[in-house]
């Protein structure tokens, strides 16, 4: 297989939880998938893979970013439908991690399969030399190992292994089909069990189940102990066992121990608890099951969390937000003083990880020649924030050891030799890792990524202010970054928005809005205005109101492209920057959406307006990458469907939901690896800017009363109904009153800024009712939608 090799049909065969999840990612890419297993007992023959797709689009989420992508998958068994691998450029196989099922399987597809396509295994425990043993050679050359992470669509990590006769090429090939068309990290792994991720991630939890244990520690004390303070998502250790299965541990536990080295510290320190193997054969086994170490009861009508006690095995109501002292001390001191405080809390944190940490760094060169892939799997794989060498880092590899020595205990060699020094550090403009050679190498970026991070190596802002900054991309592209919490829009970011605009018409060709989080932007900031309604100072919010129109409509009518960089959330107003944006190149999980009735307002910023013009068309709105979008059969159904997204607060669950949104355009760009949308974007920048024509004015015809009426009736329905609040018919009656035109009628014509001015007058009337403060306040204490 070339190195340009251009895969075209995938084949997967095992349709249980991974094989169809990953099926579905790579329909989700725009590859057909063949999907086969046994011959179903019940049912059609092929039965197992079809309701293996069904269940992967009823998932919540799914496992399709589009209901669509589905119809890529074509399902069938391993007797009848064997032919329809021969034209497949990648078979992966994912079925039981049994070594004689495994080769069994590889003999059936290698006697379809056509010359130079790759075929890989899913395992997760099994060595590579071990599955292609007594195979011939031409299929282990074209064998490895792809080891992908539990939901395939949303975790990034993709270990890949490669055999001793495995072709480079077939290698490399592979990887970067999976980095760029799939949006995978990829980790190369050694052949070692457990590879990278699960060789360090299921010693940490063995170790922060059986340490809770012995320490005595609750399970929210646990969890609350190692989650975000240590950097690691809040399910913590015993939330993680409930989301993936209790009952699976034991099994890649046992599988881990037929294979690791007889003095490995994970065998030396797993046992299966009691209270594991009881709640395990009682069915307590998670959120598959009845529960696991939290559950959901039932009070009447109301649902009540309980959590298991580790010594009784008893539940009861979980109890108020834990409060420790070493919890607190964290805060200001990070893991040292996490790590040395006296309480329970610092005791777990320094036993568990104190530990986990020896381990990884006792495993390198075994499982990884370097601290990058073992830092990039822990991140990418159990999406942890540091991986274990940054956490290191951030205490401090002196500290670290000599609190490992004074308790008696090994320093692994490769923290000796890095003693005095840093882990990470920056040297002309270059991110490097240290090497086991006691040297530094440069961490390189994969080619055609690009992370604002890489830019602030090198350079600082064009401009900045407390909310955000202007950066240079490059080739005659900036990009405005918001830096706000949560990136939420306030008046500096506003006043960063007027301002690039003469900047980059005098200093560049185009503009790229974006930023390096996990979201675009979660929208306005509510405290603000919160703040501003308790005090009455009505007029502050009108301006912010004008203010943020006045940005918006800056974006659209720029005299140079300006492309947004969607990743994650854009909400609310975030959602009407993308909305401003000539082009959008979105990430393939970015979940934008208007949904500001959730709080009792409506859009404010221009959301109303550019949501009918993509959905009713304009007579005038020429030049850039808008078009003109016409809608068919008069102007009802598609107002109706931009009322319906609005009112709903509906939020895309993905890019290609957005494209149906028409918040993402025809000509709107996806980009499968997070780590490509800037760059991507940039590119698409460069692609606009010559010949750029600034678009004009658009003109809109709108229906007026009768479609107020028409609409403020279904509402109606709804509140009889009880299927909607009074106050959600205030709320939803004045967002009728601005997508209906206010008193127009279809023989006039309504210009931008008279349908801005009435989001303007629906805004701020909403904004002075108590049930809209109400929810707003709700809002930021919560984070939930209140519905009163």
């Amino acid at each position: 297989m070339a190195q340009n090799i251009e895969i075209k049909k995938i084949g997967v065969l095992g349709s249980g939880v991974m094989g169809s999840g990953i099926a579905a990612h790579m329909a989700n890419a725009g590859i057909p998938v063949v999907l086969l297993d046994i011959v179903a007992k019940e049912g059609g023959r092929s039965s197992l893979t079809q309701k293996a797709v069904e269940r992967q689009l009823a998932a919540k989420p799914p496992g399709f970013v589009h209901k669509d992508k589905a119809k890529l998958v074509t399902c069938g068994n391993l007797e009848d439908d064997l032919d329809k691998l021969k034209d497949c450029d990648w078979i992966i196989e994912a079925v039981l991690e049994k070594l004689e099922v495994k080769q069994d399987v590889y003999r059936k597809i290698d006697s379809v399969r056509k010359a130079g396509s790759v075929v890989s295994s899913n395992t997760s425990t099994l060595p590579i030399h071990e599955l292609v043993k007594g195979l011939p050679d031409a299929f282990a050359k074209d064998f490895m190992i792809t080891h992908f992470f539990n939901p395939p669509r949303f975790m990034r990590l993709l270990e890949v292994v490669k055999g001793e006769k495995t072709r480079a090429d077939a290698f490399t090939a592979l990887s970067r089909f999976a980095d760029v068309s799939l949006g995978k990290g990829i980790v190369e792994c050694k052949d070692t069990p457990g590879f990278i991720a699960n060789r360090i991630g299921v010693y940490w939890m063995t170790l922060g189940l059986l340490e809770a244990i012995r320490l005595g520690i609750s399970v929210e004390e646990a969890d609350a102990v190692m989650g975000r303070p240590v950097g690691i998502p809040k399910t913590g250790v015993f939330g993680l066992f409930d989301l993936i299965g209790i009952d699976l541990m034991p099994l890649i536990a046992r599988e881990m121990m037929g294979t690791l080295p007889p003095d490995d510290a994970f065998r030396k320190r797993y046992e299966e608890p009691a209270l594991v193997t009881k709640m395990i054969a009682d069915g307590y086994t998670g959120r598959k099951g009845k529960g696991g170490f939290y559950r959901i009861n039932k009070d009447g009508d109301k649902k009540i969390k309980e959590v298991i006690n580790l010594k009784t095995g008893e539940y009861s109501k979980q109890g108020a937000k834990v409060s420790l002292a070493s919890l607190d001390a964290s805060k200001a001191g990070g893991l040292q003083a996490l790590f040395s405080h006296s309480d329970i809390g610092g005791q777990y944190a320094w036993a568990v990880l104190s530990n986990m940490l020896h381990y990884a760094a006792s495993l390198v060169p075994e499982i990884a020649d370097d601290i990058t892939g073992i830092d990039d799997a822990m991140r990418m794989g159990y999406n942890w924030k540091y991986g274990p060498f940054e956490m290191i880092d951030r205490m401090g590899v002196d500290w670290f050891a000599d609190k490992l020595k004074a308790e008696g205990r090994t320093v692994p060699p490769l923290l000796e030799k890095a003693r005095g020094k840093k882990l990470y550090q920056v040297a002309d403009g270059k991110k490097q890792a240290f090497t086991i050679g006691g040297q530094y190498k440069v961490i390189l970026p994969p080619e055609g990524s690009l992370m604002l991070a890489d830019i602030k190596l090198t350079k600082k802002p064009v401009v900045k202010n407390a909310s955000a900054s202007i950066w240079d991309l490059g080739d005659g592209i900036a990009c405005l970054e918001l830096t706000s919490k949560m990136n939420a829009v306030d008046m500096e970011i506003l006043a960063m928005i007027e301002q690039s605009i003469g900047l980059v018409k005098k200093d560049f060709k185009g503009l790229v809005i974006g930023n390096d989080g996990d979201n675009f932007s979660v929208g306005a900031n509510l405290g603000l205005m919160l703040m501003a309604a308790n005090l009455a100072a009505w007029s502050q919010i009108s301006d912010m109101i004008r203010r943020g129109q006045s940005a918006m409509m800056a974006l659209k009518y720029a005299p140079f492209p300006v492309v947004g960089s969607l990743t994650g959330m854009a909400l609310g107003g975030g959602c009407e920057i993308t909305l401003h944006c000539h082009a959008v190149q979105g990430h393939i999980e970015s979940y934008p959406g208007l949904v500001e009735v959730g709080v009792g307002l409506i859009p404010g910023w221009g959301g109303c307006k550019e949501m009918l013009v993509r959905h009713m068309g304009s007579k005038s709105s020429k030049g850039g990458m808008l078009g003109n979008l016409v809608a068919t059969g008069g102007a009802m159904p598609a107002l109706s469907k931009v009322f319906e997204y609005i009112a709903m607060a509906k939020v895309a669950g993905s890019a290609e939901e957005a494209r149906d949104m028409k918040i993402l355009r025809e000509g709107d760009g996806i980009s499968m690896n997070r780590v490509r949308v800037l760059a991507d974007a940039k590119t698409k920048a460069l692609s606009m800017a010559n010949g750029y024509t600034p678009l004009e004015p658009a003109v809109l015809h709108l229906p007026g009363g009768t479609a107020r009426v028409a609409l403020s009736m279904a509402v109606d329905g709804f509140v009889a109904a009880g299927k909607a609040s009074p106050h959600d018919a205030v709320v939803c009656k004045q967002l009728a009153y601005v997508l209906s035109g206010g008193d127009t009628d279809m023989s006039e014509e309504m210009t931008e800024q008279q349908i801005l001015d009435l989001e303007h007058e629906a805004f701020m009337q909403l904004v002075k009712t108590k049930p809209s403060l109400d929810r707003i306040e709700h809002m930021l204490e919560t984070g939930k939608p209140l519905r009163n």
